[in-house]
Order: structure tokens, then sequence, then C-alpha cells
């Protein structure tokens, strides 16, 4: 019996030092893999002195504040909201740029860094700038667009989620490209 029990023992000592064949790594963290469909556009019917092309994916809506042409454009797939405001423009063109970029500068605190590139259209007398914030910043995306004589549209992109900007970092780029379209295709109605 001794024997046995001796047999035993040595047994699990061998193969708890043989089974001991290497350095142990703890396995990498998982990414979630957002992906989203191809964007089809189609015109927003809007009753405004603006127009442009959305995603299809988004849903399109009448800001809750009845201001004449505020419009907010969801994403329910992406937890996202675009919130567009529209101005006349009365000799207060330089008062509207400002506010547009002042209201891109409170999210400096949280953001890494805001890259601004501009959008300049003369054919189409569509004149704008997108920014684009890094960081944990409540917002992702700033932009405005105007003909510089009559109309101003600004626009902010505000996800639904406490701000992980490695989190929305994909739905982030998804908005962007789609805020990028919608400059490039807004037309101005006289």
């Amino acid at each position: 019996m001794k024997s046995r029990l001796s047999k035993f023992i040595v047994g699990i000592l061998i193969g708890t030092l043989c089974s001991c064949g290497g350095e142990t790594l703890p396995k990498p963290k998982g990414m979630l893999r957002l992906a989203y469909p191809a964007p089809k556009y189609e015109q927003a019917s809007l009753d405004c002195s603006y127009n442009f092309e959305k995603n299809n994916i988004s849903k399109f809506e009448r800001a809750k504040n009845n201001k004449k042409c505020w419009y907010n454009i969801k994403y329910p797939k992406l937890n996202a909201t675009v919130y567009l405001s529209y101005y006349d423009v009365n000799n207060n063109l330089d008062s509207l740029l400002r506010d547009a970029q002042n209201l891109t500068q409170e999210h400096f605190i949280k953001a890494d860094a805001i890259q601004p590139k501009d959008f300049v259209y003369p054919e189409k007398k569509v004149y704008g700038r997108i920014y684009e914030v890094t960081g944990n910043a409540a917002s992702s995306c700033q932009f405005y667009v105007t003909d510089s004589v009559n109309h101003f549209v600004s626009g902010s992109v505000y996800f639904k989620v406490k701000p992980n900007y490695d989190s929305i970092l994909p739905a982030a780029k998804y908005l962007r490209n789609d805020i990028i379209h919608l400059m490039e295709t807004v037309q101005w109605k006289e």
C-alpha cells in the first residue's frame, strides 16, 4: 500500500513538473469589430432654403424646438444624432462664424486635438469647415456651411454614450464621411 502511495505521489510530482512547459502569457483583449453598411444617399425632403443628401440608414426629423429649418438626423444603429441649425445671414456672418468656432472650442478641454478642414465649392456657392474632434469630447464632429450671403447651416454630431474615443472611433469615422457628403451636396434655394 505504501509503495502504491509513493508511486502515486511521485507520478503527480513528475506530471506537475513536466506540465510546466513554458511561460504563461495573458490573452490579448479582443476588439469588437463594428461593420456598417455601405452608405446609400437620398435627397432629404426639406421645406427650407437648403437641401442635401442624407444616408438612408438615418431617420430625419424636425428639431423639437420648432425653429424653422432645424433638423435632427438620427442614426439608431450608431446611437448617434447629427443636429442641424439654420440661420438667415443678415449682415451677421462674422457673428455666426465666431459662434460656430466657439462651440467647437468648448470641446477643447476634453479633446486631444481638433483638426479643421475647409470646404470651398464656389461653383455651388458652398463654403464651410468641418472640425474633427479626437479624444473623449462630447462631440466628435462639428461643421458649418454657408453661401456667405443669405444662408448658414451649422451641425454637431453627438453619441448617446459616455465619450470613449476608442470605442466610438469606427462610428465617428462613418458619420464624418456622411457629414462630408452632406456638405458636398448642399444646395441653396433662392
